[in-house]
């Protein structure tokens, strides 16, 4: 079986677990579990159906808990950054 992650310690500037290590976590989960990481993170991200999630070390619950219009804006962005490390100005709502 996988390591367990403390959560504890790796968290934002307010207290909260940031999205990086929880969806490193569901990923792994996914890993363990046999399931393509990809293929249901991105079915989840876009159905908004938790069934793409397995429950295995509490990963639908973790994934209940990321903003899907943020990580998608973040995602955006981020696949939208220029080659000289200049950010695409994302807009927050």
């Amino acid at each position: 079986m996988g390591d367990t992650i403390d959560f504890k310690t790796i968290m934002d500037q307010n207290g909260n677990i940031d999205t990086r290590t929880r969806l490193r976590h569901i990923y792994e989960a996914l890993m363990e579990k046999g399931y393509n990481p990809s293929d249901q993170i991105i079915g989840f991200l876009i159905s908004a159906d938790p069934a793409y999630i397995t429950s295995h070390n509490n990963a639908r619950r973790e994934i209940m808990k990321i903003d899907r219009y943020d990580l998608m804006r973040e995602m955006l962005a981020s696949y939208l950054k220029l080659d000289d490390d200049t950010d695409v100005r994302v807009f927050k709502t």
